[in-house]
């Protein structure tokens, strides 16, 4: 989920998955034949040369004379035949075959504790998809838009600009988050990473009046893998502010944080935000953060995170932590693992209401609209579409906080937004 501050390439984008690994094979234990069966009757009363079925004769210890014949004793009398063994699993002693059914059915039992939850929770997010959205849940103004590296080294022209300020007219985008980073592991940020900044600002002042322009400051962070931002270290967070001053003094006007991947309940990064509102307010400035989705059942980031040790979601309550600290929180609701276009339609608008709930009401909040495309694990892109996503948001927005003032959608991200992505954006929302 999300799109860690990397390379800032135009290529696409950054962000990895989390993915299972195959369900066991369980085997049967094999049950093999009985190595006492063969030669059996050899053991029942023969003697030396006698037949199997044949008399045996001889003197038993009489007294002289004629020999008595002895009697015939079949084998199948004196020994009752043996019936086909009992399977293990059947047995009252077990075995591999027992084992291997107990394993069976306990996996049965694992998969269907699991599987019936998740399949009550994706008919749920398609009735979700279901209803009449409010009049009127159409934008407010203060939608924002992600966009590339490229505008703040060099690579972007007078024209690109024109181009831009001519697509987002009459759109309801009033924030632009400009790729300027990313952090470095320390916390700190070259002021080589953003050469052209003042072009850009001047630029957008001119051509796109009322429209802000926010430094996108990103980084990974150290949480699932040793490399990476460390938030425990106060060195670090220090850092993170001082950087903040050095692109407002840049002409920025505001900082959009996205550090990822970022586990619920972190008091590292709220304790951050603390330190970087200060300095925001102190300069009119807006602080945002690109915030992760809220776990779609109570907890599931506690076990999603045992299981995969990527616990993806925040609590709704760490979300309503976190929206309290900043002037605007974006979700990024989009990577969601859902396969059809109307159960992620469902999930945006569950995820919106969610956001609503806990979000104060002088916060500024959006809601993410996919505007790239990729298939790979945790996004499917015929499943994740603007429609399906706008519909969502103007559902959850409806059932929630149909006159919420403080509300809007985020696109990301300019470089891989298609011609349907923006029509859809304009008809769905703008209006």
């Amino acid at each position: 989920m999300g799109h860690v501050g990397g390379s800032g390439s135009e290529s696409g984008r950054v962000g990895a998955g989390a993915g299972a690994g195959p369900d066991p094979e369980i085997r049967g234990g094999d049950l093999s034949a009985d190595p006492e069966g063969e030669g059996r009757e050899a053991e029942v009363g023969l003697g030396d040369g006698a037949k199997p079925g044949e008399p045996e004769t001889g003197n038993r210890g009489g007294s002289g004379g004629t020999d008595a014949p002895a009697a015939t004793v079949p084998p199948e009398a004196a020994v009752p035949p043996r019936g086909p063994s009992a399977p293990d699993d059947e047995s009252s002693t077990g075995g591999r075959g027992g084992k291997a059914m107990w394993v069976r059915r306990s996996l049965v039992a694992v998969l269907v504790a699991l599987l019936v939850p998740a399949l009550g929770a994706e008919i749920a997010l398609r009735l979700n998809y279901t209803g009449e959205v409010s009049d009127g849940t159409y934008t407010r103004g203060q939608d924002a838009i992600w966009l590339g590296h490229a505008w703040v080294d060099g690579r972007k022209t007078d024209a690109d600009l024109a181009a831009l300020a001519g697509r987002l007219k009459s759109t309801g985008i009033r924030d632009l988050y400009v790729h300027s980073g990313p952090l470095e592991h320390d916390g700190t940020l070259p002021e080589s990473d953003y050469p052209k900044a003042a072009w850009l600002i001047e630029s957008v002042h001119r051509e796109l009046p009322g429209v802000r322009v926010q430094a996108w400051l990103g980084d990974k962070l150290a949480t699932e893998s040793p490399d990476g931002l460390r938030l425990q270290n106060a060195a670090t967070r220090t850092a993170i502010v001082a950087s903040t001053r050095q692109i407002l003094a840049a002409g920025f006007e505001g900082a959009h944080l996205d550090l990822e991947p970022l586990h619920s309940g972190d008091a590292n990064y709220l304790d951050l935000l603390d330190g970087l509102h200060e300095v925001t307010r102190a300069d009119h400035a807006q602080l945002s953060v690109a915030a992760h989705q809220i776990d779609p059942l109570p907890a599931f980031h506690s076990f999603w995170g045992t299981v995969t040790n990527h616990p993806k979601w925040w609590s709704q309550a760490y979300f309503g932590q976190v929206a309290r600290r900043v002037d605007q929180i974006a979700v990024m609701s989009y990577d969601t693992m859902q396969p059809l276009q109307s159960l992620y339609g469902g999930y945006v608008a569950q995820q919106t209401s969610l956001a609503l709930e806990v979000t104060p009401a002088g916060t500024d909040l959006l809601m993410g609209l996919p505007f790239f495309h990729e298939n790979r694990f945790g996004h499917h892109g015929a499943a994740e579409t603007v429609p399906a996503a706008v519909r969502g948001v103007r559902l959850g927005l409806s059932r929630t906080d149909a006159d919420r003032t403080n509300f809007g959608v985020a696109l990301y991200v300019d470089f891989a937004a298609t011609e349907a992505d923006w029509t859809a954006y304009r008809e769905g929302w703008v209006r």
